[in-house]
């Protein structure tokens, strides 16, 4: 017999015999009111529970314990509200350690599970609290040894996207998500995974602009530009500048106009492009630092202002390209002046300034001068290979494969290094 059969009215559940009942989880004396209620005889009420008359007799007498499963067939059956029952009482011999056991197993089984929720208002800013804690990891751990734990977060974040796409809160799901892939792309790349790096950064554009975040997205897609510059694709890099451009519209805020210019600049002096060319992106990018000194603080991905710093750090790398020695030095000097990168961030640093050194030292035929440039760079490599940045080290073979000078004591104990990290 199904429930439904059965139902009495609300009323009933609330009488005080049968409250009382169900708040000690009396199950004899719940019964015998619900055969009251019914005018059922003891064979009637044994038919409705689905058991022997004799077995309901001995329920019914206090005789005979029940296990969780009978109480809640039971219960289905009659119609009992399981949500009111309260497991204080129940028949389990005369050890009271046993039924308070059984009572606690019953509860368990019986009370109401809440329903899960998928997402909520705080669900957005723990993802990205997960991603923030993450990045401080970066400072001090191997990109390897972190990027396993990044990648199952964007896993776990998109797995959870997948099922929350129609709610209120799906928008900043992903823009958490293109936060969190744009730094496995970061970790990938620093491993000198291109492929995979290439790929979270696709899915980092994707989800910002599933988050209908044009800022996030213009910044995911200039990341990626200066990701492919640094790989060597200086036109890709200026094709993906123009798309970030127009990501943001005609009137974006200072910054990320200041940084997209100074990508290009990049871009342009890394192709080997005439100056004038060079020059113009490096003049947007300084009309952009001065409007910025003029608004509030940046908007969101960008965290820190475009400054003078970060300016000098892109005319730096620029004139390393244009093989300007001394404007890349003084450049360096006066990026460095307000900030101290990273360990790793230092060590890519450390060797684009050893590569200005040594244009200048091989220009005027310096031998110490090279020696000098060596151990900057050495110094670099030791950074990179004790944190196992394949970047580090990919660029600190590229430092030596472009040097054609004479094979000084420092240059041949950078070569040691440079082995060593092969076997």
């Amino acid at each position: 017999m199904e429930q439904t059969e059965h139902n009495l009215p609300l009323a009933f559940w609330s009488a005080p015999g049968v409250a009382a009942a169900l708040s000690s989880c009396d199950m004899p004396a719940l019964l015998k009111e619900i055969r009251r209620a019914h005018g059922w005889t003891q064979a009637e009420l044994a038919a409705a529970v689905g058991y022997s008359q004799s077995w309901v007799s001995k329920v019914l007498r206090g005789t005979q314990p029940l296990t969780v499963d009978q109480v809640r067939e039971i219960s289905r059956r009659l119609g009992v509200p399981v949500q009111s029952l309260r497991f204080g009482g129940l028949e389990g011999g005369d050890d009271p350690t046993k039924r308070r056991d059984f009572s606690k197993a019953i509860a368990l089984s019986l009370l109401p599970l809440p329903s899960r929720a998928e997402a909520d208002g705080s669900t957005a800013p723990t993802l990205t609290a997960i991603t923030g804690n993450h990045r401080r990891l970066d400072a001090s751990t191997p990109a390897r040894e972190l990027a396993r734990s990044v990648t199952a977060h964007v896993d776990m974040a998109n797995r959870l996207y997948a099922r929350t796409e129609r709610s209120p809160f799906a928008a900043s799901i992903a823009a958490a998500i293109s936060e969190a892939a744009g730094f496995a792309a970061w970790l990938h790349a620093d491993m000198h995974d291109l492929g995979t790096a290439r790929t979270y950064y696709r899915h980092a554009i994707e989800r910002a602009r599933q988050a209908r975040h044009d800022l996030l997205a213009a910044y995911m897609i200039g990341s990626l530009a200066a990701f492919e510059i640094d790989a060597d694709d200086p036109d890709l890099g200026l094709a993906l500048v123009a798309e970030a451009r127009k990501q943001i519209g005609h009137k974006p805020h200072p910054t990320p106009r200041a940084w997209l210019a100074s990508v290009e600049a990049l871009a342009h002096a890394t192709a080997g492009r005439d100056e004038p060319s060079v020059t113009r992106a490096l003049l947007h990018a300084e009309d952009a630092v001065r409007d910025q000194g003029r608004t509030t603080t940046p908007p969101w991905p960008w965290v820190f202002p475009f400054d003078h710093a970060k300016l000098a750090g892109y005319r730096a790398l620029i004139s390393v390209r244009l093989n300007q020695p001394s404007q890349a030095l003084a450049a360096f000097a006066e990026s460095l002046k307000s900030t101290q990168p990273a360990p790793k961030q230092r060590a890519a640093v450390m060797l684009e300034v050893a590569t200005a050194a040594r244009q200048g030292a091989q220009r005027e035929h310096d031998a110490g001068r090279v020696d000098e440039a060596f151990r900057l760079g050495s110094e670099a490599l030791t950074i990179g290979v004790s944190y196992a940045s394949e970047r580090v080290i990919q660029r600190a073979r590229k430092f030596r494969r472009v040097y054609q000078g004479p094979i000084t004591p420092k240059v041949r104990e950078f070569d040691r290094q440079l082995r060593a990290t092969l076997v």
